[in-house]
C-alpha cells in the first residue's frame, strides 16, 4: 500500500463503488442468511449450511447475477434441495420476506460519504463516476433513497466489475488507465482490476466480507489504503 505520495495531478476520473463503500449494504445479507441458516439447523451446522447456500450462488451467478433478488432465489432454492423439499410453506414465506427486507434498504450515506463527495464535486477538479454491480432497479432504487445521485456525472450499473468493463467506461470517456482512480470496498472487484490495467486505487475495506468477494490482497505502488472515505481528500490534495 502507498503511503508516501499523494494522489498525482494526472488523475482526472475518479469512480465509486456503492455498496458497502457509500451505504451498507452487506450487514442486510447477513441478516437473512442467519434467519435462513435458523430455518434450517435441523439439516445441518450454520457453516455447513453457508458453505452449500455459497456453492448454489455461485452456480446460480451466470444466470441470476448478483443482487438481493439472485440471492433470495438461491435462498429458496438451496432451503428446498437441503431439506429433501420438506421445508414447509410458512418458512419458505419467512425466507422470500428476509429477502425482500433487502430491496428495502434505506442506503443511508456511511458516516462522511456526502461531505467526502462534496468537497470533490466542489473542487472542480474531477469527473465523478458512480459504477456499481448487480440488480438494475434495485441499484437504481438505493442510488435515489441514498440522495448521492447529484454527486455524480455518470452512473454505471454493471453485470461484473472486471478489466472489461473498466476498458468499456475508460473507451467511453476517452481518458487513458492512469487517468483512472477507482475507490472502494472489495478488493476483487474495486481495485485489483484497475491496478492491472494501469489505473490507480483507494481501498476502503468495510468490516465484513461478502464471500464470493473475498481475494488475496497485495501492496502496489498505485494503491492506498484508507480506514474511512474522508481520508481520501488529503491524498487528493483538498
Amino acid at each position: 500500500m502507498n503511503d508516501k505520495i499523494l494522489i498525482p495531478s494526472s488523475v482526472k476520473v475518479i469512480s465509486f463503488d456503492a455498496d458497502d463503500t457509500l451505504w451498507e449494504n452487506e450487514p442486510l445479507f447477513l441478516d437473512a442468511e442467519a434467519l435462513w441458516a435458523d430455518v434450517l439447523s435441523p439439516y445441518g451446522t450454520k457453516e455447513e449450511l453457508s458453505a452449500r447456500l455459497f456453492e448454489v450462488e455461485s452456480a446460480n451467478m451466470e444466470d441470476f447475477g448478483y443482487g438481493a433478488k439472485a440471492f433470495t432465489l438461491s435462498l429458496i432454492q438451496s432451503a428446498l434441495e437441503i431439506s429433501g423439499g420438506k421445508v414447509s410453506s410458512e418458512d419458505l414465506v419467512r425466507i422470500l420476506s428476509a429477502g425482500r427486507r433487502i430491496l428495502h434498504n434505506p442506503a443511508s450515506p456511511i458516516e462522511g460519504v456526502a461531505e467526502t463527495l462534496e468537497t470533490i464535486r466542489r473542487s472542480g477538479r474531477y469527473f465523478l463516476v458512480l459504477m456499481t454491480k448487480g440488480d438494475l432497479l434495485d441499484q437504481q432504487h438505493k442510488l435515489q433513497r441514498s440522495a448521492l445521485g447529484k454527486y455524480f456525472d455518470r452512473v454505471e450499473i454493471v453485470s461484473g466489475k472486471t478489466e472489461k468493463e473498466y476498458s468499456s467506461l475508460l473507451s467511453s470517456l476517452e481518458v487513458p488507465p492512469s487517468a483512472f482512480l477507482s475507490v472502494g470496498n472489495s478488493f476483487r472487484s474495486d481495485i485489483a482490476p484497475v491496478l492491472q490495467m494501469g489505473g490507480w486505487g483507494v481501498y476502503v475495506p468495510f468490516r465484513v466480507t461478502w464471500e464470493h468477494e473475498k481475494v488475496e490482497e497485495y501492496p502496489h505502488d498505485r494503491l492506498f489504503q484508507v480506514d474511512k472515505i474522508g481520508d481520501i481528500l488529503p491524498l487528493l490534495g483538498l
